[in-house]
């Protein structure tokens, strides 16, 4: 199983950004990347039914879908794993180990789990991007990724839900950090950076590091565990496909049918991503 990723592992880095692209192109994409708890109440991630059969029937598909699925997803598409390593097939395994990680990776954004996901109800429009994108692009090269090995887990939908509590506790910190460190500098926050041929406006490094200190390793932290939780769905989905030998798929290469079908995928990305500001952009 190790060799077949480590082999592909450039097809995984690739395919991995693909399920936000399909945000602008597949309307029921975007709930799958996010839930957002404060819509259920108080103490919502410990009362929400932990599976969509139980959770349709109390509040209905639509209602599910307008507030965000991710823990079910996980579930979902894990089940779609475990299927494809039980027919042998390197192309789904390959997609939908990508997709998987993607999600999980979500999962462990606090701003994921909230209708406040951008700042925009508090007064901190585009928070989510710097604490998801400008923090791991400044100290990411400082990140330690090493985590061991994956660990089987008995049970993918009640350790989705473990993973969207734990996120969500380090919610309130992200917030309410950045929102004290706004009010000490207002705009001296932001400079403007070259990229391309556009200039444009960002947090500044010394306001970057200012939160990243008082956040105290927490986005590495999440990081890490997002990486280790990866793992651990892969394998868990392979074991419980009765571990195939995976040997003869390592070679796998995408046909040009697959090939085209990115580059359309990417096209409208493209073109759907120019008509979306920024701070859209960074949403979910």
């Amino acid at each position: 199983m190790v060799s077949f990723y480590k082999k592909n592992l450039r097809y995984i880095e690739e395919s991995a950004v693909n399920p936000d692209k399909r945000r602008y192109i597949v309307p029921e994409e975007a709930p799958r990347h996010f839930i957002d708890l404060d819509v259920y109440g108080d103490s919502a991630v410990f009362k929400l039914p932990r599976y969509w059969k139980f959770a349709v029937e109390k509040f209905g598909e639509d209602s599910l879908q307008k507030h965000g699925i991710l823990p079910w997803n996980i579930q979902r598409v894990y089940l779609q794993l475990k299927d494809a390593f039980f027919v042998r097939n390197p192309e789904r395994i390959l997609k939908l180990s990508a997709d998987l990680g993607h999600y999980i990776a979500d999962a462990h954004v606090p701003l994921h789990t909230t209708r406040n996901y951008n700042g925009q109800l508090t007064g901190q429009t585009g928070i989510h991007a710097f604490w998801e994108s400008r923090l791991p692009e400044l100290y990411y090269s400082t990140y330690d990724f090493y985590t061991g090995k994956a660990t089987y887990i008995s049970n993918v939908q009640q350790e989705a839900w473990k993973i969207i509590a734990h996120t969500n506790q380090a919610l309130d910190t992200v917030l309410r950090f950045e929102k004290q460190l706004n009010e000490k500098w207002g705009d001296r926050k932001y400079n403007f950076e070259t990229q391309g041929r556009q200039t444009i406006r960002v947090y500044s490094e010394n306001y970057s590091r200012a939160y990243h200190e008082q956040l105290s390793g927490m986005v590495e932290r999440q990081m890490r565990a997002s990486v280790h939780m990866i793992g651990s769905i892969w394998y868990t989905a392979w074991v419980d496909a009765g571990q195939p030998d995976l040997k003869s798929l390592i070679d796998y290469k995408p046909s040009q049918e697959e090939l085209k079908e990115r580059e359309e995928e990417l096209k409208k990305w493209k073109s759907e991503r120019f008509k979306i500001t920024d701070d859209t952009l960074h949403t979910r």
